[in-house]
């Protein structure tokens, strides 16, 4: 299956560019009064410890380095600011879900995340990255119902789709698609990516392209 068919080769074309853009670390914030200035559309990227959000970032802009990837888990703890030469801004938040945090850093970040969803009036949608071979887990429901209460769009975005089986990661699509029917603030189509392999990263450029407002 190619997600790509899903788009024109004009608005294939708008995502490599805008994404072939140099894009730039800009801030980390741990406290809402450090977000900076609302500009270009944004894209946020959430999801649990160790999914992959670092590696789906790099793999995006085509910079390796731009993200840290980590194999310690809950290695964010801020909300980290990518520009893409101020045509769009990629916002990386706190991964969730990951015990060897005390309590009380689970709240701050908790409310971190909850106050910016709430508040940021240019947040075009948020990707909710969930590992293909696990599929939705309670900590990632709880994310969703936040993302319902506070009306901000979001799409489900799964992970390392090269480590699992064809046949497998079609369950875990059939899987997903079935839980989120009925919520309010998802959208219904589910992106299937690798960032190891590139797959499915073309289409992702192109809607996130789109809802950034850039040109075919």
């Amino acid at each position: 299956m190619d997600e790509a068919n899903d788009f024109s080769p004009e608005e294939i074309e708008a995502g490599r560019r805008l994404f072939a853009a140099p894009a730039a670390f800009m801030l980390g914030v741990v406290k809402l009064d450090g977000l900076p200035d609302e500009g270009p559309p944004e894209i946020a990227f959430a999801g649990r410890s160790n999914v992959g959000k670092s590696s789906l970032l790099n793999a995006l802009t085509g910079q390796k380095g731009l993200a840290r990837a980590s194999n310690t888990p809950g290695r964010t703890r801020e909300i980290n600011y990518f520009d893409l030469e101020g045509a769009l801004r990629l916002v990386d938040l706190p991964g969730y879900g990951y015990a060897r945090v005390s309590r009380k850093d689970v709240e701050a970040w908790t409310r971190l995340t909850r106050d910016f969803l709430r508040g940021r009036s240019v947040l075009r949608r948020v990707c909710l990255l969930i590992d293909s071979r696990h599929g939705l887990k309670a900590t990632d429901a709880e994310v969703m119902d936040l993302l319902d209460e506070a009306a901000v769009n979001y799409q489900i975005v799964l992970t390392k789709t090269d480590k699992i089986k064809p046949t497998a990661l079609a369950v875990t699509i059939d899987r997903t698609a079935a839980a989120i029917a009925r919520r309010p603030a998802a959208h219904p189509v589910i992106r299937p990516t690798s960032s190891d392999k590139g797959e499915g990263l073309a289409a992702l450029r192109a809607e996130l392209a789109a809802l950034a407002g850039a040109q075919p």
